[in-house]
């Protein structure tokens, strides 16, 4: 140890600039009140995985639902995870602290910052709304819009929320935005008439950015962390990754070894490193290793960056993972014209779809929630009876009233239109007939005429006999209410039909380094390792069969605040 010649000193040490561990970095920078906090960013970007998503934090009993007048209780709230999560799966301290400590991580940020501010979601309700103990509304959260000039020059530096959450790659919408229009809710073209002349009259902007100034969904959350760092003069160092973990004689964590713009840089830290690097879901070897077939980083939304690098560096050190197997599962829509996976969510829960394998037989519910959807996938896919690829079908009054993917509604980008790589690479089919569309993309002729048959019949009578879709609250926010009787069904009929290619995709991993209640990564042993802490995609899930929207960045967030908590010695009892 002795030999390192250290380039940096700091006491407290976060890896990655999501919400968990810019969470993290703000709560010891405040509760120490003069620790030396540092946070180092693998690429030029701030956001990693946070900044690409929906922003949603799910929080029981936080401040904001309070405030909006919403009745929860700690019991329900734990009723509800007892009855969502398998038993054995999570360590019920780690339900338990999480249940604590979230409302208190909010309350926290809300208090001592001037940015991190939520607004609470009063209409989106838990996914699984049949269990005891769920809500229609008003645990999850999503970020106040923000605009990114309050970064000045640094605007460049956020990591945007997902492109498909911004229309025609310019203009983004919040969560109730994009549900609204996407739903064809009353009142939802004049919303897009006002989000299009707002940005079209911001000339002074549009001279600098051609996408709006305005932030919504993951990019703002993360900015507002962001500008939170900064209003505590917490540095970050950009292009700068995590190559390994450096302890002492006695296994203690003490330093991290990172590459910086290119060069070794040896970072020794004082008092704790917080690893909130992301999984391990663009890592195609680990996945393979790790996660059920197929798997591919091609279909995962996850961002590029995420390949392990936080993960390995700690099982060198002995570290103990939990729940490797999985991640959190979402069908993806990979178009060939497209940087980056779309996840598929609103588009095949909308009416008159479905998504069928090359039998033509339906996977699940469409409508269900996309985790619990695609671990049915993987339950009944098998060499013998695929389920990949599958395919949504839809015809063309669908395609007409409802935005689908990269394909748009079909006035905005007709088919005539659309690249040639569509049709060469298999991304999608368009045929007069059901005949000609079972021809052009291999499906079984009889299997999907009967699936059609069956699903018209569905439509007519309101009731999906054979897998219930529109029976939940869930299955029906992303459902058309002017669809009678069932929201989430309606007759495919009528011509050209459509196939687009859907794939098994994720939005990360959710396996990871096993922690304690104050967020320090266990060994094999089960005894703490000094020094080291986890958060976010890093650890293990506290929330794996995903409850309900933001159930990734509530435990990042609240994990975050425990590790910082330990590390000061701060009481917030």
């Amino acid at each position: 140890m002795s030999e390192i010649t250290w380039n940096q000193e700091v006491d407290v040490l976060v890896v990655g600039s999501g919400n968990g561990g810019m969470t993290a970095a703000i709560c010891a920078k405040q509760m120490s009140g003069n620790d030396d906090v540092l946070v180092i960013e693998k690429t030029e970007e701030f956001g990693g995985t946070s900044g690409v998503s929906g922003g949603g934090v799910w929080v029981p009993n936080n401040r904001y639902a309070q405030a909006a007048g919403a009745q929860d209780s700690i019991d329900d709230a734990r009723d509800y995870l007892k009855s969502t999560i398998p038993s054995g799966a999570v360590p019920e301290e780690l339900i338990e602290s999480y249940l604590e400590n979230s409302p208190k991580v909010i309350d926290y940020l809300h208090n001592n910052t001037s940015y991190v501010r939520y607004i609470s979601l009063g209409q989106y309700p838990d996914y699984y709304m049949n269990n005891p103990g769920a809500r229609a509304g008003h645990r999850s959260m999503e970020p106040e819009p923000i605009n990114k000039s309050e970064l000045g020059d640094e605007y460049t530096r956020i990591r945007s929320t997902h492109h498909m959450i911004y229309m025609m790659n310019r203009i983004p919408m919040t969560q109730v935005e994009a549900h609204e229009i996407m739903t064809n809710a009353p009142g939802s073209k004049w919303m897009l008439t006002k989000l299009f002349l707002k940005y079209a009259l911001d000339i002074p902007w549009r001279l600098k950015d051609k996408q709006d100034r305005r932030l919504t969904c993951g990019s703002a959350g993360t900015t507002r962390l962001y500008l939170s760092l900064k209003e505590k003069n917490i540095p970050m160092l950009f292009n700068c990754a995590l190559r390994d973990l450096i302890s002492d004689e006695s296994g203690a964590v003490i330093g991290v070894e990172a590459e910086y713009n290119g060069k070794s840089h040896f970072i020794k830290v004082n008092k704790g490193v917080v690893l909130a690097a992301g999984g391990f879901e663009q890592n195609q070897a680990l996945r393979e290793q790790y996660l059920p077939q197929p798997t591919s980083t091609r279909w995962s939304g996850g961002v590029k960056s995420n390949t392990g690098d936080a993960l390995q560096a700690a099982l060198k050190l002995g570290a103990k993972t939990r729940l490797m197997n999985g991640a959190w599962w979402c069908t993806t829509v990979t178009a060939p014209d497209e940087v980056a996976p779309r996840l598929s969510i609103m588009e095949k829960s909308l009416p008159g779809s479905c998504v069928v394998n090359k039998q033509g037989k339906r996977i699940s519910n469409e409508s269900q929630n996309y985790m619990a959807y695609q671990l049915e996938y993987f339950a009944s896919h098998s060499e013998d009876a695929s389920n990949y690829p599958s395919y949504m079908i839809f015809d063309a009054t669908f395609r007409k009233n409802y935005f689908v993917g990269p394909l748009l509604k079909a006035a905005m980008r007709p088919d005539k239109s659309l690249p040639k790589s569509y049709f060469d690479e298999g991304f999608l089919a368009i045929a007069d007939d059901i005949k000609e569309l079972a021809n052009k993309t291999g499906i079984d002729e009889q299997g999907l005429n009967d699936t059609i048959e069956r699903l018209n019949e569905y439509a007519k009578t309101g009731k999906d006999i054979e897998h219930q879709r529109g029976d939940t609250e869930y299955d029906r926010y992303y459902g058309d209410e002017s669809v009678t009787p069932n929201p989430c069904l309606a007759a495919i009929e009528t011509g050209p039909f459509y196939a687009m290619k859907i794939d098994p995709g994720d939005f990360g991993t959710h396996g990871g380094l096993e922690i304690n209640t104050d967020a320090q990564v266990l060994s094999e042993s089960g005894a703490p390792i000094k020094g080291l802490y986890a958060t976010g995609n890093c650890a293990a899930a506290i929330l794996p069969t995903y409850p309900g929207p933001g159930a990734t960045l509530g435990p990042a967030m609240t994990f975050g605040y425990q590790a910082a908590k330990h590390i000061t010695q701060f009481n917030d009892a």
